[in-house]
């Protein structure tokens, strides 16, 4: 076997690689033997089957496994030799192309491939002294807490069934179906589905039309679907809905108190107020959390320059390009109507890609260097977590997960490991907290980079 390196340019590099005739044929004898003891063929005893009889019936199906072994072992050797960390996949070039595959599996000729190869960069992690970011700080007040109090109670308020016409505010009990050109469409009908009027539940402009009816009228509801609404079919489009009013109920007493706390599982009304405001502070500091993290990227990829291997960024920039267009075909949108063009949206994500690949190969470093692991135990936990977010599919998100490697991967162990380290450069950074408004911490981020 024959390795020469053909080209070291910045982080590409190729190897020519020939495989001698004698080599391969030796290779495939070695099997045919390794097969003499395993196959069955009538008229020949067990481990009797000539060699010869079995290149004749399986040379050629062999010979290409052969060959598959042998380029896989080349590209192993290429890589632990010259201690090449791979940023991708190689990928190889048959000289000859397939009349050069067709030679070396007929063995009537020497095998010679080119393997291309891209390579991590190599850069310094070096401190991150110079990094400095903003912690916001925000203590839930008194009227977070009631107003989510007052959230929770009114979830929980009592109604009672009322004769007459339903006013905002009230409940009521209904039948529908919803037509398009008088014809019904799939998922406009629902059978004894609770409404509170006034609670937005509905599309804009149903509920207003319901005031005032009484049980057993019926009614014809005439709406717009909002433009940005959730399946491309029905936005824009006007309907008709056919509304059987099966019962009216006018909101109930509730009263804050011990009492009420207690159907909610807490001793008093102070320690439900307790637990509020606990969940309000763990909900500001998640989103802290976010902004944290953000800035802190955003310090990172200024921090860092160096190459970046080209098929990274280019699988990068396809998984995002293949997301904007599925995008546009869902909501019918152009990139005219962004105030944009494809030239340019395709020139800002491909930044987007850059920057998320240099930070993700300096997360990894620094996670490497730092040694940070993701446990079983915590990987187990996550997905858990995940499962649960799908109340009445817990089961079978987790037997997805079991059964797919990939997907624990890359959408649980990833975010886990990437989490772990951002905590690293924390711990090492300046973070100096700052204490803001609810307004402030809520403003959104301006999403120029899309981190």
């Amino acid at each position: 076997m024959q390795v020469t390196e053909t080209l070291s340019e910045g982080l590409k590099r190729a190897y020519k690689v020939v495989l001698p005739v004698d080599d391969l044929a030796r290779r495939l004898d070695s099997q045919l033997v390794e097969m003499k003891d395993k196959v069955r063929i009538n008229g020949f005893r067990p481990g009797k089957v000539p060699v010869d009889h079995l290149k004749k019936m399986y040379g050629r199906q062999v010979m290409a496994d052969v060959l598959q072994d042998a380029v896989n072992e080349v590209n192993r050797k290429i890589v632990e030799d010259h201690k090449i960390r791979l940023a991708g996949e190689p990928k190889i070039d048959i000289e000859g192309g397939d009349e050069g595959v067709k030679k070396a599996i007929e063995v009537q000729g020497d095998l010679a491939f080119t393997v291309n190869l891209e390579v991590l960069p190599k850069f310094e992690v070096g401190s991150f002294d110079d990094v400095a970011v903003e912690r916001l700080v925000v203590e839930p007040g008194d009227d977070e807490v009631n107003d989510a109090l007052n959230r929770m109670a009114e979830q929980s308020r009592p109604f009672v069934a009322k004769e007459g016409a339903a006013a905002k505010g009230d409940k009521v009990t209904i039948d529908f179906v919803g037509k398009l050109d008088g014809v019904p469409f799939e998922g406009g009908a629902g059978t004894d589905t609770p409404l509170t009027l006034g609670s937005g539940q509905f599309i804009p402009g149903f509920e207003d039309q319901l005031e005032g009816a009484a049980k057993g009228d019926e009614r014809a509801v005439t709406v717009t679907f909002p433009a940005e609404y959730q399946a491309p079919h029905l936005a824009g489009k006007e309907a008709v809905f056919d509304v059987t009013v099966k019962g009216v109920e006018a909101p109930g007493e509730l009263k804050l108190d011990d009492e009420f706390a207690k159907t909610l599982g807490l001793e008093s009304l102070d320690k439900l107020k307790e637990a509020i405001r606990d969940n309000i502070k763990r909900e500001f500091d998640q989103i802290s959390r976010e902004k944290l993290k953000r800035e802190l990227l955003d310090a990172l990829d200024k921090k860092y320059n160096f190459e970046l291997p080209p098929g990274l960024v280019e699988q990068e920039f396809n998984g995002i390009w293949g997301q904007v267009k599925s995008e546009q075909e869902r909501t019918k949108k152009t990139f005219e109507d962004e105030g944009t063009t494809e030239e340019a949206a395709k020139a800002d994500y491909q930044r987007i890609a850059e920057r998320r690949v240099r930070l993700g190969l300096v997360l990894a470093e620094v996670g490497e260097q730092a040694k940070v692991e993701v446990s079983n135990e915590e990987l187990s936990q996550a997905i858990i977590e995940r499962a649960r977010q799908y109340r009445g599919q817990e089961k079978a998100i987790w037997d997805y997960y079991q059964k797919n490697p990939d997907a624990v991967a890359a959408q649980i162990r990833a975010p886990l490991f990437e989490e772990k380290v951002i905590d690293v450069v924390v711990s090492k950074a300046k973070v100096t907290d700052k204490t803001v408004s609810k307004e402030e911490l809520l403003k959104p981020i301006e999403d120029d980079a899309k981190a």
